[in-house]
């Protein structure tokens, strides 16, 4: 089915939802206090699988509605084939239940991450070889002003990040070339962002409608970068099923634009990245990962990027960021069947909280991924599966996910629910 006639049919049903729900101003009232100062704390030690990254040990911490405010404070630190550490500080109240400011950072020491061969959708499960970074770093704060319950907000927030290749290897870890030269690349973002949540709850929606857009800015450090922006819609309809349980309807799309193209000469990327692709040692492979590197850096300078698909948000049987290109098209929905609705404290050392509720939930994605608007829904890939998730009173929702697709198995734990952003 065309990709033009899946949006028009997906739009049909969420206007049709928001219809509904408007026809009765009343009856969207919270189910509860949007601003829980329930506390509850979290240390978890336990090995990782990240698809597309590698294996280790994850040491996290969480403390939740520190000293009856709002603010949660979190800490990592992980070892293994990915290194580093971080730190958030969510939900600080510069204005009571108004004004309220995120902040983010880490540092990642040592991580490999996937360079398949061509952007877009048409690229095959092994045709990639691994970029190995260190020392990136990444920092973001997040202003976000509130009213009505949470149903309408607006914020800002700005991004900095610098990262830097240090070898490229073939996908079984071979070495083909030490790239510890390489210039480092950095950028800053900047990103505006209104929401508005017509559902009962903020943190677990049961039904109505949820509409974010986005507009990214990206100004790089280096001049043979591109600049551009990103746009971005997610919609969420919620359809209750029974008293407790929810149908949840996802439509995401993200286009990037241009303002002013990058480097986009092969020998020129070639030599900034410390590549020397025409090596005449190098086996066919080894050309092809090299060259690989180098028209990706070129389709970014020429296109932008937004935000990848494959990975625990979405399209989720697919390793992280599988899919990159200048847009995406995406649809995804699921089945919250709620098993009980609660009020349970729990307290095992490790972890104390409240239980409110504990959640079984299948699921179904597609998307597709191109450089230019004109190819997209020429390729799509799809995923399923199904996951638990507990939800709590301190503001966590606890979620590990099974996914299949074309390409295999992926398993997914972690904090907040699918198909949301920063």
């Amino acid at each position: 089915m065309h990709y033009k006639r899946q949006h028009r049919y997906f739009i049909i049903i969420n206007c049709l939802l928001l219809i509904a729900l408007l026809s009765d101003v009343h009856a969207m009232d919270r189910r509860r206090d949007q601003f829980s100062r329930e506390p509850g704390h979290y240390v978890i030690p336990m090995p990782y699988s990240l698809p597309g990254i590698g294996e280790g040990f994850l040491l996290a911490g969480t403390v939740n509605n520190v000293h009856d405010s709002y603010t949660d404070y979190i800490g990592f630190i992980i070892a293994g084939d990915l290194e580093g550490a971080g730190a958030i500080v969510k939900d600080v109240h510069l204005v009571d239940r108004t004004l309220i400011l995120d902040v983010y950072a880490q540092v990642i020491s040592k991580v490999s991450i996937r360079n398949y061969n061509g952007r877009g959708m048409a690229s095959s499960k092994d045709d990639y070889s691994l970029m190995e970074l260190k020392d990136n770093q990444f920092a973001a704060a997040r202003l976000t002003m509130t009213s009505d319950d949470r149903m309408f907000e607006i914020s800002g927030a700005v991004l900095q990040a610098k990262q830097n290749m240090t070898s490229l290897r073939d996908k079984d870890g071979n070495l083909i070339e030490n790239t510890s030269n390489s210039e480092t690349q950095k950028y800053q973002s900047y990103t505006a962002a209104i929401q508005f949540d017509w559902t009962d709850d903020y943190l677990d929606p049961r039904r109505g409608v949820r509409y974010n857009f986005s507009r990214w800015w990206r100004d790089e450090a280096e001049s043979y970068a591109s600049d551009f922006y990103q746009q971005e819609h997610n919609l969420t309809g919620y359809i209750p099923i029974g008293r407790i349980s929810t149908l949840a309807l996802n439509y995401f799309r993200s286009d990037a634009h241009v303002t002013r193209i990058g480097d986009t000469d092969f020998a020129s990327v070639e030599s900034r990245s410390d590549l020397n692709c025409s090596n005449p040692e190098y086996t066919a492979e080894q050309t092809n990962n090299c060259n690989q590197v180098v028209n990706n850096t070129i389709a970014q300078n020429q296109y932008g990027t937004v935000g990848g698909v494959g990975g625990w948000q979405r399209l989720r049987s697919y390793p992280n960021d599988r899919f990159k290109g200048g847009h995406v098209l995406f649809y995804g929905a699921e089945l919250r069947w709620n098993l009980t609705e609660e009020f349970k404290p729990f307290d095992i050392g490790i972890a104390k909280d409240i239980r409110t509720g504990i959640q079984l939930a299948f699921f179904y994605e597609t998307a597709t991924v191109a450089d230019e608007k004109a190819q997209l829904g020429d390729v799509w890939r799809d995923s399923y599966g199904m996951g638990m998730r507990m939800v709590t009173a301190s503001g966590l929702v606890v979620r590990a996910d099974v996914a299949t697709g074309d390409e295999g198995e992926e398993l997914s734990v972690i904090v907040g629910y699918p198909w949301e952003g920063f």
